[in-house]
């Protein structure tokens, strides 16, 4: 492996090509007889700006997805947390960060957080095919069963 040396046109052309946008692996194959972390390492001695690397920026935008309610969900009886009781379904109204954020309060199904409405909304299948069933004449559920039984 020879060794180039970093002469003021090639110097100029990294930070040229650098300004441009390209990337390192670029700016190598275009410079010829250096690595990209040649070139990685000769813009930080340069101080050339900082870019954003696509990847970091992927995970910012994946990190904090935006989530829409469908407007045609009910609100229900939008209740505090401190009004929650066992059996009250616990679908979230609003921003938590906001004083007017609530919780739905309507009778919840039996052995799920929510209600039927929200319940429709929280639990969709893959396919229209799906539904949930719903047998109505359980009042509690046996958590044993829920979780597997132990014997």
């Amino acid at each position: 492996m020879s060794k180039t040396s970093w002469t003021d046109e090639r110097v100029e052309l990294l930070k040229k090509l650098w300004g441009d946008g390209k990337t390192a692996s670029q700016i190598a194959e275009e410079l010829g007889g250096v690595t990209r972390n040649a070139v990685i390492g000769k813009a930080h001695r340069l101080n050339l700006s900082k870019r954003v690397s696509p990847i970091q920026t992927n995970r910012k935008q994946k990190a904090n997805p935006k989530i829409d309610t469908p407007s045609h969900v009910s609100k229900g009886n939008s209740i505090s947390l401190l009004e929650l009781k066992e059996r009250s379904c616990r679908w979230p109204n609003g921003d938590p960060k906001k004083s007017d954020f609530s919780f739905c309060g309507v009778d919840a199904l039996p052995g799920l957080p929510y209600c039927a409405e929200h319940a429709a909304v929280a639990y969709q299948g893959s396919t229209k095919k799906f539904n949930i069933q719903i047998d109505e004449s359980i009042d509690e559920v046996d958590e044993e069963k829920m979780v597997g039984e132990s014997s």
